[in-house]
């Protein structure tokens, strides 16, 4: 069961259910992707609303990566989601807002 107080969410891709997290390491993979010179630039850079279907399936596979699972980016891009692009989009948008502390109050 994924924690929100540890920036943890939980996604059906793929046809499983799996956890996704942002690391220190995860983020630190986002930054060097995304040219990002520090945490405060890849949350303004998040917080544009702006993405790429690339951009998501970086988001997604460092958070695949930081819960452990063992995938590179090809394998997250022919990952399948109900619901098509506007889950992948809800994904990554759960994914940042955990990792930079927007947790339900409620979550456990």
């Amino acid at each position: 069961m994924p924690n929100r107080y540890r920036g943890e969410i939980e996604a059906e891709l793929g046809g499983r259910r799996r956890v996704l997290v942002l690391t220190l390491g995860a983020l630190a993979e986002l930054e060097a992707a995304f040219g990002a010179g520090d945490l405060a630039a890849l949350a303004q850079r998040f917080g544009t609303g702006r993405m790429t279907a690339r951009d998501l399936v970086r988001i997604i596979g460092a958070g695949l990566r930081g819960a452990g699972e063992t995938v590179s980016d090809d394998e997250v891009a022919a990952m399948t989601a109900a619901g098509g692009v506007a889950a992948y989009v809800r994904i990554a948008a759960d994914l940042i807002a955990a990792a930079f502390g927007e947790a339900d109050e409620g979550a456990a």
